[in-house]
């Protein structure tokens, strides 16, 4: 059954409609305080962290209000990646961290992302009984006013995150003589990403890092790659680095201008990882993976199994079959070895440590040649209209045109209210043809 609140990413959507209002953020902060209370009987902690909306300002203390009224402690670390936010709840030994974001969307979106005490996205399951906790009388989760909890807030979240991140490198490991394009989407990691690579010695020039509380994701990050490869050109830079609004996404683009996805992220990192006896099973992708990541993978040798789209089904899938690499084409990239969950920073520590030695970017990270691949996204009012029958009649036409020819996949975003067609092919007339066809349907 589907989940009543929770999408593929934590729970999303407009300010002040539907679920992201005040209210129910208080009601999402008493259930979930409640449901991890009840798992961990010592001092009752929640860690919180957020991105730069300024719908943040609004959400931040209902949530906060939520948790303390159900006798929760709560430490708020201010702008924060996600993933720091999950490395410090489990370092801080907390029972849950909470992430304020809607990830790549605009300023005008906001949500959460849930954390339980091992730094891990929730299971469907867990989301399940929140959700029923959400839906059930407050009266019975408010504690006694003895037992409130309280709040303070930590001003040196970004450091401890940097000084984690250090950790996973050898002491001398140092970027000079390298010279970075940061775009930091306006969001989370506007202050952790130059900071952290300064310190090892880069020289950078730093794009997106004026957040307004309106202009996050605007014009920039890792869906705006174009930021990038000009400034790349114009300061003849070594690689460009861009992330999304919670820096849990990271594109590149190497001192050529082109741009790097997911996908060949990952494909670089799972050869230098086997050449190095650091990959553990295989590497897990996405049904959106891209056909020449897994023909790639087979010819290295390297068992390559896919997902359901979300970074929290690739590590799902990853734990079950005990892999440590897997990720999205969109930079969602989970390295097992270090981090529990997508974190664009520490994916570019990895690459970075990879070109220390003099290795140009375009050398390392153009690894195999992608089957030509669209992805059209279509706004739509209600994503139930994929399931009506001139909806799959138009899919099932478009699979049959495409043949063996390529593929196709058509898909509700778990996100946006929006359907999203992607095909691919080398065949780049068949694959116009196939996504108009289900355009038209849909629209």
């Amino acid at each position: 059954m589907k989940n009543k609140y929770f999408g593929t990413d934590g729970i999303r959507g407009t300010v002040n409609q539907g679920n992201i209002t005040g209210e129910k953020f208080f009601k999402f902060g008493l259930a979930s305080g409640t449901y991890f209370k009840n798992q961990k009987k010592t001092k009752q902690v929640a860690v919180i962290a957020k991105d730069t909306r300024l719908s943040g300002y609004t959400l931040e203390p209902a949530l906060v209000s939520g948790l303390v009224s159900g006798g929760m402690h709560v430490f708020t670390l201010g702008p924060l990646p996600t993933n720091g936010l999950a490395m410090l709840t489990k370092s801080m030994r907390a029972n849950m961290g909470i992430m304020i974001t809607a990830s790549h969307n605009p300023y005008y979106d906001n949500g959460l992302k849930l954390f339980g005490p091992d730094g891990m996205k929730l299971s469907d399951q867990i989301e399940k009984k929140i959700e029923k906790l959400i839906d059930a009388k407050n009266t019975k989760q408010l504690t006694n006013p003895k037992l409130l909890g309280r709040v303070k807030r930590l001003e040196d979240g970004n450091d401890k995150y940097i000084k984690i991140l250090k950790s996973n490198f050898p002491k001398n490991f140092h970027l000079r003589g390298i010279k970075i394009v940061l775009d930091c989407a306006n969001g989370a990691c506007y202050k952790a990403a130059p900071k952290l690579l300064r310190e090892l010695g880069a020289k950078i020039i730093s794009i997106g890092i004026k957040p307004n509380g309106l202009n996050i994701n605007k014009k920039c990050g890792s869906t705006y790659p174009s930021k990038i490869q000009l400034a790349v050109k114009k300061y003849k830079a070594g690689i460009g680095i861009s992330f999304d609004g919670d820096a849990d996404r990271i594109i590149m683009c190497d001192e050529k201008g082109s741009i790097i996805d997911g996908d060949q992220i990952i494909a670089m990192l799972a050869r230098r990882w086997k050449s190095k006896k650091i990959l553990k099973g295989g590497v897990i992708g996405t049904l959106m993976s891209n056909y020449g990541l897994e023909k790639f993978l087979k010819s290295e040798k390297i068992k390559f199994y896919r997902s359901k789209v979300g970074d929290r089904y690739v590590k799902e899938k990853m734990r079950k079959l005990n892999f440590n690499l897997g990720g999205e084409q969109s930079g969602h990239i989970i390295l097992g070895k270090f981090a529990t969950t997508g974190d664009g920073l520490l994916v570019a520590l990895e690459i970075l440590f990879s070109m220390r030695k003099g290795k140009k970017a375009s050398n390392l990270l153009s690894v195999f040649k992608p089957l030509p691949q669209t992805l059209k996204n279509i706004s739509v009012i209600d994503k139930k209209i994929i399931n009506k029958p001139k909806s799959k009649k138009a899919i099932k036409i478009a699979n049959k045109i495409m043949g063996t020819k390529g593929r196709i996949l058509v898909r509700k975003s778990g996100t946006e209210p929006k359907i999203r067609i992607m095909a691919e092919s080398y065949d780049r007339s068949l694959i116009k043809k196939c996504i108009n066809l289900i355009t038209k349907s849909i629209k």
